[in-house]
């Protein structure tokens, strides 16, 4: 088996987010689900985007904000992902590239311009995301290489991307080609609505190929359909390897067969906006799985991170923790 060159490479929808502060009103105006992630067409992002206030502009994408965030914690990542020819897809793979980030994913020629997601933070710090996939749906099997794949300890995928029918074949593909290489497979299930969307195809996958799978608790309670956390839990307890449940401000719970690790929240001043903080928690906690660390230190390293993405506007780390990491022994 050869040495991984790489600690993860993640595989999901390549975007640019636009984020911009807006009141609860605006979300009814435009009859916006609060706090879900709700796909739209060309023509209602352009007209939604005609309607906001003032925006900033970043990379994202739920799994590229994880291998950003793995980046500024001294990771070494890699992602895959399709952007266009144009010129969000320029800036999509420059905001990567200047990070360290690995992307080499050939861009559509032809078809659907670079996706963008439409970020509505309200006053309490929710956000409500309408997005625009764009090019991100045409990554298929084709964009999988299975060198590249076995050249990462660990495979993040996030589960944004299983709409497209070809991009959930990419995903077994890849599963398969990282297990064959001796690496493991993680995944995230992105969205209570996603799960609803796809709930047996999950379950499949989490049975058959995931070796870490990453969840909130609405996510979970949707998977096995109960409201109670409890036994959500224990199914999963079943069905994955190891699964790490995040909880917003009650912190984290890690299940591994028997074992369970509670792990508190970090304390945040202020919660400026929740964009991102499930994607920074997989980022903390891969980089320390993939430095050989406990499970226990692995949700406390998620949970540093995702504090440091919720005190502020968007969905990517201001500041590197590596050095704050380090002095607790977290890496």
């Amino acid at each position: 088996m050869s040495i991984p060159t790489l600690d993860v490479i993640g595989i999901g929808n390549a975007l640019v987010d636009v984020l911009s502060r807006c009141e609860d009103e605006f979300l009814t105006r435009e009859q916006i689900d609060k706090g879900a992630m709700t796909l739209v067409d060309e023509a209602r992002a352009l007209g939604l985007y005609d309607h906001m206030g003032p925006a900033t502009e970043i990379s994202g994408g739920s799994a590229a904000n994880t291998i950003a965030g793995l980046a500024l914690l001294g990771g070494k990542g890699g992602f895959i992902g399709k952007v266009a020819g144009d010129q969000l897809g320029d800036v999509f793979a420059h905001d990567l590239k200047s990070l360290g980030v690995q992307f080499q994913t050939e861009r559509l020629a032809r078809g659907p311009a670079t996706g963008r997601c439409l970020v509505l933070v309200t006053p309490d710090a929710q956000r409500s995301m309408s997005t625009y996939l764009g090019a991100a749906v045409e990554l298929s099997p084709n964009d999988i290489d299975a060198v590249e794949i076995a050249s990462a300890q660990v495979i993040y995928m996030e589960g944004y991307l299983f709409d497209p029918p070809h991009a959930q074949q990419a995903f077994y593909e890849a599963a398969q080609a990282a297990h064959d290489g001796g690496r493991q497979v993680s995944l995230s299930l992105s969205d209570a609505f996603c799960v609803e969307r796809y709930r047996p195809e999950f379950r499949h996958l989490i049975e058959t190929e995931v070796d870490i799978l990453f969840a909130n608790e609405a996510e979970l309670k949707a998977l096995y359909q109960t409201d109670d956390f409890d036994a959500a839990l224990a199914a999963v307890a079943r069905d994955a390897k190891i699964a790490a449940v995040t909880r917003s401000e009650k912190g984290s719970v890690v299940v591994a067969g028997a074992e369970q690790y509670h792990v508190a929240a970090e304390p945040v001043a202020q919660v400026i906006d929740t964009t991102g903080a499930g994607d920074q928690y997989a980022a903390g906690f891969l980089m320390g799985f993939t430095r050989g660390k406990d499970l226990a230190q692995c949700a406390a390293l998620g949970s540093l991170a995702a504090a440091e993405v919720i005190a502020h506007m968007g969905a990517r780390p201001e500041k590197n923790l590596k050095t704050e990491a380090e002095a607790r022994g977290l890496l």
